[in-house]
């Protein structure tokens, strides 16, 4: 592939133009009509026209991500401020009193709804935290980090280094097994916290946790990593978590020369093959790249483009697909969550989720202009 003098303004440019829209108008909608100054949260999700979709309740991860996106390199005016309030918030409406951790939801009056203890939650919570106390160094954040490693590890650790998905209220086993998505997030927030302090145990952790998902979960024949672990039923692959996992484990000094990310080099290049189709990056695939699901979600184009910067002969590529982001997603208003097979706008509210995966992709875009 040519590598033209041209490409590296025309990658600027067409970065540029995601970030400003970024920070021009996506940050502000949870700063405005994404906040709910009563509760001092962000709504689950806005409308097209910015009016808050019809509250049904408030996740801890919501919160916990909207606290990474606060206390992260946006530059804007209030950034500090609605971080501190997040943190508050977190501990105020989500923490456990009586069994220790955090619920998974509160309804709209702030009473506890879904009170399961649920390890996406918790590692969200892991990843903010020490996001957020490599920010501002302040005790508290520490306290809260420490509390919710230590529970990680006594309460959904299992023997074979693996982690349950989901426990009871008061942390009864209820059988969900290991899951690749809440451990993919554990291990993002295990390097989180390596990136901010020196943690023996925490790395000890993630070293385990990396063994063991090569054992259980990463298809022998082309690498990639599933869903559910070897032999399960009805198994499947997702293009975007490749991309994810590629990028976690090739920016990590302590990670990028395991057997998982060698594994993950192979699935990165059979992911691509199968899962882009055109400037799409398709949902869903079963192990031998039959595609399952060919909805578009913007998540997976921004962890594709965050992921093709790190591979070489990147430039034409990128260009290509940070022009669609930004033609086939990104709008006057904000953002579309999704598109379907043909194309068309699938899903036309905005979750107060997504900002985190933009945050990190242009986070990782940093090095490129």
């Amino acid at each position: 592939m040519s590598n033209t003098p041209a490409c590296p303004s025309i990658l600027s440019q067409r970065l540029a133009q995601v970030r400003q829209h970024f920070a021009d108008c996506i940050v502000p909608l949870w700063q405005g009509p994404g906040w709910n100054a009563d509760m001092a949260l962000p709504f689950e999700s806005l409308a097209a026209d910015h009016r808050p979709e019809p509250v049904k309740r408030y996740r801890a991860m919501a919160c916990a991500r909207q606290l990474y996106l606060f206390s992260s390199r946006i530059e804007q005016p209030g950034a500090a401020q609605r971080a501190a309030a997040l943190f508050d918030a977190l501990q105020r409406h989500f923490h456990d009193a009586e069994h220790g951790g955090w619920f998974y939801s509160i309804d709209p009056q702030g009473q506890p709804l879904d009170r399961r203890k649920d390890l996406y939650t918790h590692a969200f919570i892991v990843f903010a935290c020490a996001h957020y106390w490599g920010q501002v160094r302040q005790p508290q954040v520490a306290a809260v980090l420490d509390s919710a490693l230590a529970l990680v590890a006594a309460r959904f650790r299992r023997d074979d280094d693996l982690y349950e998905a989901s426990l009871d209220a008061d942390w009864g086993v209820l059988g969900s097994g290991p899951l690749q998505n809440p451990l993919m997030h554990l291990a993002e927030a295990f390097l989180q916290v390596l990136s901010v302090r020196a943690d023996a145990p925490v790395q000890e952790a993630l070293l385990a946790l990396c063994a063991a998902l090569h054992a259980q979960f990463i298809d022998p024949q082309h690498g990639v990593m599933l869903e559910k672990p070897l032999g399960a039923v009805d198994n499947w692959f997702e293009p975007g978590h490749q991309f994810e996992w590629f990028f976690l484990l090739d920016t990590s000094p302590l990670l990028s020369a395991t057997p998982l990310h060698q594994a993950i080099e192979r699935a990165f290049d059979y992911a691509e093959r199968h899962g882009v189709q055109g400037t799409a990056v398709v949902a869903m695939l079963d192990a031998q790249g039959h595609t399952l699901d060919a909805t578009q979600r913007i998540w997976a184009k921004a962890e594709y483009i965050r992921a093709l910067a790190l591979r070489p002969d990147h430039e034409a590529r990128l260009i290509t697909q940070l022009t669609a982001l930004d033609e086939q997603f990104m709008h006057a208003s904000g953002w579309h969550e999704c598109r379907d097979a043909s194309g068309a706008v699938s899903r036309h509210d905005m979750p107060s989720t997504t900002p985190y995966h933009l945050a990190t992709a242009l986070e990782g875009l940093r090095h490129i202009a």
